[in-house]
């Protein structure tokens, strides 16, 4: 950061104190802003309204109008006497009880939110799996979501043990982001001890080891010539410089998820599109695309621009699924047609996912997706079953042919037949094969 950057609310200092001028307040905030476009997004979530419950409200009606119609039927039409005619419509209300309808959702999605349970996925929406199942296109923020969010040494292979122990020596007395990372990258290697180390914002550390004067930081603080063949575009760089020895170059940058990849050619055996939407420069975004084969990417995109994004991809019929976790993300999980967020996110995406995957596997997303579609069969199969059941049961009813056990029976076990076959998704294989 130099004289003159923007600092939003929220923000972490980790290194000396800074002097800011506020410029905004209340309402004219970022965060404010993030506020505001999740409101606008989620008021786009209304019009789901659950299949089920549009059925049962006029199948409780109609049932008793069946009912009716049985009784006064077989008694003033069919000629039988008043009691027979009512247990003939008792036992249609019986066998026309909706529990096999009103349990083909429920029974279903309770298995279904054991199961994510299980494999780490919370799921927060209560029509989140009916929208996961309909997705077409995944898009992906890159730090946090994709990669780890943890900054690793990358030419580790290249730098003696030595060199790497004097930097974590000076390092270790900073809370730099690049500062942490060489520590944690040094291990269990023993330190030498660096004295007098202070600390310049902007520019690195210096001090003393082993009675030489050294320098951990920017190239050109640490009295480097800069060149074209060896600036990390890819990563960030720290140099140390130690006197009478040749400066040693850190290339430091963030790494993907163990799976990354693995994930991203499952959603596409699985016929979904993944693109990229990160707020990274264009050099990063581009290299994480280029590793995980994505064609479609978009790098320094703002809050509002991502949600742009999605509603671009809304208009064109696209169904996207937004997988993000920082704080610029939250616009874009509440625009997208569904949303998920890493653990680790912010809460305020946390909030406003619809799902919430642990650990630092990405192959939940997918998985998720995969229940999610599973789940979307077994009720259309539930509804049929219900159905048939109906088709048959009725007119069985009406025709005089069941008793009322005979109807609780058959209720009973229709109720049974479409449990037994939700509960078949516990068989079924989390991951694809």
């Amino acid at each position: 950061a130099k004289a003159g950057d923007k600092v939003f609310a929220g923000t972490l200092n980790l290194a000396a104190p800074i002097t800011i001028t506020v410029t905004a307040v209340g309402e004219g905030t970022l965060l404010a802003e993030i506020v505001r476009l999740m409101e606008a997004a989620e008021q786009g979530r209304a019009r789901y309204v659950r299949l089920a419950d549009r059925v049962a409200r006029v199948y409780a009606p109609a049932v008793h109008a069946l009912a009716a119609s049985a009784f006064v039927g077989w008694w003033l039409i069919g000629g039988v006497g008043w009691e027979t005619a009512m247990m003939i419509a008792v036992a249609v209300l019986i066998i026309t009880c909706p529990c096999a309808l009103g349990l083909a959702v429920p029974v279903v999605q309770v298995v279904a939110s054991g199961r994510l349970l299980r494999h780490g996925v919370l799921l927060k929406s209560a029509d989140g799996l009916e929208r996961l199942a309909q997705v077409d296109t995944v898009a992906f923020d890159k730090t946090g979501t994709l990669t780890t969010g943890r900054l690793s040494l990358m030419n580790g292979a290249e730098i003696a043990s030595a060199d790497l122990a004097a930097a974590a020596a000076l390092a270790r007395h900073s809370r730099h982001p690049l500062s942490r990372a060489l520590v944690a990258a040094a291990g269990d290697v023993e330190l030498p001890e660096a004295d007098h180390v202070s600390e310049l914002p902007g520019h690195g550390l210096c001090g003393c080891i082993a009675g030489k004067d050294a320098r951990l930081g920017r190239r050109a603080w640490c009295g480097i010539a800069t060149t074209d063949e060896d600036t990390s575009a890819l990563g960030a760089e720290i140099w140390l410089a130690v006197a009478g020895s040749r400066p040693v170059r850190f290339v430091l940058a963030d790494t993907l998820r163990p799976d990354a990849a693995a994930t991203i050619n499952v959603l596409r055996r699985m016929a979904l599109e993944c693109l990229l939407l990160s707020g990274d420069r264009e050099t990063a975004v581009e290299d994480i695309a280029a590793r995980l084969g994505m064609e479609k990417f978009a790098a320094s995109c703002l809050p509002d621009e991502k949600v742009a994004w999605l509603e671009a991809l809304a208009k064109t019929g696209r169904k996207v699924l937004m997988v993000g976790d920082g704080l610029n993300d939250a616009p874009a999980l509440a625009a997208g047609f569904a949303s998920m967020s890493p653990s680790t996110a912010a809460d305020i995406s946390q909030t406003a996912a619809d799902a919430i995957f642990q650990g630092d596997a990405l192959a939940p997303v997918a998985a998720t997706i995969r229940t999610a579609r599973l789940v979307d069969r077994l009720v259309r199969q539930n509804f049929a079953l219900a159905l048939t059941y109906n088709l048959i049961a009725v007119p069985v009813a009406l025709a005089g042919l069941a008793t009322p056990l005979v109807a609780a029976v058959a209720m009973s076990s229709s109720s049974l037949v479409v449990t037994l076959n939700a509960l078949r998704l516990r068989l079924m294989p989390w991951q694809e094969r």
